[in-house]
């Protein structure tokens, strides 16, 4: 079982992994499905029509996402990494004019998002809460084919087979992938450290490159971090109000601006560290808000907290260097891979302990490794950066990922550090070992009520009157 860093950290438009990403990336299977013709059809029929529908919290909150643009783009032919956001509403705007589409390798189909596109809140599909179908009619209106796809969060979407495939080997984790080190929960992965005395970055490396060259993985981390650092840099030079109704207005500029002015006259300032790591995270999560281009960390509604820290640690730490960001990444991956095989980071599943807790307790892994952390040190900075987001809803306003989004991803960022700092000043011995916490996060999403998971039926979504 082997879940690739490129797995859990990938590049594409906000502003959700599992609303916005996911379902663009069904509808282009969808197609893919259609032309490759795998399917009974009666001779010399044609795919006329094409239709959707969104179920479960994806039809909760798919306005608030993006997911019915997802869609449309997706079935425009566009995909998560290469979809130009600025180009994006233009090109759902033509298709509901036109009331047809035209994706590259096909010929035109009708649709019309008006009707076609249905946001079905009445049935939801049994396999997973963000649940979606897709549907090919001929020219008389007859039902050709019909695929279910689940979004399972950051990016993933499987199959109605592949999940089933999946429950019953009781993983969500890459298959036919043979790698030295096959750790598939903290313990093994803690066991494989002590006995190959390699660290848990340089075992995660070990295992990537038997996918690919040395110079191919490094040059895939680079990009990761380049993508994380941009939505950074973007973040923290754009004011204005966010898209979606809320008239929440971006702070991350105002915010730097300020800091900056403190930073330069060199007063003493003890929350400084915790101020800029907000602001980074602020930053990544207010472009993602505004469906700039993000970098699932592990999903698009927790993508500021991991390079909030990355930045952190660049920036206070005068020992950073390249190897050292590409060694963070590595080891966070690990501990998300994981958190992801053995529990979730679908905010729609287990609420937001998955999607922050997860990124908080994969950045605090990474940032206590390259401060010299041992294995054991790491996997108790995820620990206790897990353990104190455990019973976290997601209850986003609206249905926007904003309030409490943005800072709740700051607010992970701190934790993640304060976690770090904490472990690498024991010896790694400690109470709660991270499996029982993931196991912990896993049952807890199990037993919380669905108006908690992603559907904006509870908690601060029906508690704040929105403006």
């Amino acid at each position: 079982m082997f879940l690739s860093v490129f797995d859990l950290f990938k590049i594409g438009i906000g502003p959700s992994s599992s609303h916005t990403m996911g379902p663009m990336t069904a509808a282009r299977r969808f197609l893919d499905e259609i032309l490759a013709g795998d399917w009974p059809r009666p001779a010399g029929v044609k795919v006329d029509r094409i239709g959707a529908s969104l179920h479960g919290s994806l039809a909760y909150t798919g306005i608030g996402h993006g997911s019915d643009r997802a869609v449309i783009l997706g079935l425009a032919g566009q995909t998560p990494q290469t979809v130009d956001p600025d180009e994006a509403d233009g090109i759902v705007a033509r298709i509901g004019a036109e009331k047809r589409i035209s994706p590259p390798g096909h010929p035109t189909y009708s649709f019309d998002p008006a009707k076609d596109l249905v946001l079905d809140r009445k049935t939801p599909l049994t396999g997973h809460a963000n649940g979606m179908a897709f549907y090919a009619y001929d020219a008389s209106d007859r039902l050709l084919l019909k695929r279910i796809y689940y979004s399972i969060g950051g990016g993933f979407v499987v199959s109605e087979e592949e999940l089933q495939r999946m429950k019953a080997k009781g993983s969500v984790t890459t298959e036919g992938r043979r790698v030295p080190y096959p750790f598939k929960n903290a313990v093994e992965m803690l066991a494989m450290a002590a006995k190959s005395g390699l660290s848990i970055a340089e075992m995660k490396r070990a295992n990537e490159e038997k996918l690919m060259s040395r110079e191919e993985l490094d040059e895939g981390l680079d990009a990761i971090w380049g993508a994380m650092k941009g939505c950074i840099d973007r973040g923290l030079s754009q004011d204005g109000i966010m898209p979606g109704g809320l008239k929440v207005r971006r702070r991350a500029r105002q915010l730097h601006d300020k800091l900056q002015e403190q930073w330069q006259q060199n007063r003493p300032n003890p929350l400084l560290a915790n101020d800029w790591l907000s602001i980074y995270a602020m930053a990544v999560n207010e472009e993602n808000a505004a469906g700039g281009r993000v970098v699932t960390a592990p999903t698009n509604g927790a993508a500021g907290t991991l390079p909030a820290v990355l930045r952190y640690w660049l920036h206070f730490h005068p020992e950073a260097d390249q190897p050292s960001i590409r060694d963070f990444l590595l080891t966070a991956a690990a501990v998300g891979g994981i958190i992801k095989s053995n529990a979730s980071i679908s905010g729609a599943e287990v609420g937001c302990q998955g999607e922050v807790g997860s990124a908080s307790a994969m950045a605090a892994a990474g940032l206590c490794a390259v401060m010299g952390g041992t294995p054991e040190q790491v996997e108790n900075a995820a620990e206790i950066a897990l353990e104190h987001h455990l019973g976290m809803t997601c209850d986003p306003v609206g249905g926007l990922v904003q309030v409490p989004c943005i800072e709740r991803n700051a607010l992970g960022a701190v934790k993640a550090v304060t976690a770090a700092s904490l472990a690498i000043k024991g010896d790694g011995t400690h109470f709660v070992p991270l499996d029982a916490a993931i196991e912990t996060m896993r049952q807890t999403g199990l037993d919380m009520n669905e108006k908690y998971k992603e559907t904006s039926l509870g908690g601060l979504a029906v508690n704040v009157v929105e403006c």
